[in-house]
Parts: C-alpha cells; structure tokens; sequence
C-alpha cells in the first residue's frame, strides 16, 4: 500500500504545485507573486512530465542491450522549457522594474488607477 502511495506522490505533488501556481497567478495583485506563480505552475508541469517519463527498471535507449527503454524526449523537453523558463522570468522581472519606476507600485489596481488619471 505504501509503495503504491510513493509511486504517486510525484503526481500529488505536481498537481500541488500547479494549483498553488496557478492560484497565485490568477488571484494575486502583486505583479512580483505572478511571476512566483508562473514559476510555480512551471515547476509542477516539469515534474508532471518526468514522473511520467520513469520507467521502473528502464533504461537509457541503447539497442545492443535489450530490456524496457526510457524515452529520452520528455527530459530533452522539460530541459529546454527550464532554459525557457529561465528566460521569461528574467524578461518578466525586468518588465516588473519597469513598471515600478513608471507607476511606482507592483500592484494592479493601484497601476490601473494611475493609468486611468
């Protein structure tokens, strides 16, 4: 039973850390905590992809050796998404400095009530 229970606990944990994610992204008006969201909603969908990638006893494609094969594209994917990701949260970060010397504030309804003056 609890081997069952610690083969999903990756599963648990990745939808954990994409409806945390996602709560923030969606519910929060700091623009900073955004971006934390994305990252957090980011980190549950790589995690996702790997737990679903194990192979118990799997191992990488070599085809002089036989046995069950680990396929090597969902970790060549979530390896680029991470250098992606990395990219859109130092783009995003700067954008946040940005907006807090134009409005002085990282919150979207104080932004939106300097923009409608």
């Amino acid at each position: 039973m609890s081997a069952v229970l610690l083969g999903r606990l990756p599963y648990a944990v990745a939808v954990l850390l994409v409806g945390v994610g996602l709560v923030v992204l969606i519910d929060d008006d700091n623009l900073v905590k955004k971006v934390i969201g994305l990252n957090l909603f980011q980190t549950g969908i790589f995690l996702f992809l790997v737990a679903v990638s194990v192979r118990s006893g799997g191992r990488s494609p070599n085809l002089a050796a036989p046995g069950p094969y680990v396929d090597p594209v969902p970790h060549v994917l979530v390896l680029t998404a991470i250098v992606v990701g990395v990219s859109v949260t130092a783009v995003a970060l700067a954008l946040v400095v940005r907006v807090h010397r134009a409005y002085g504030s990282l919150r979207e309804d104080v932004i939106g009530e300097v923009r409608e003056q």
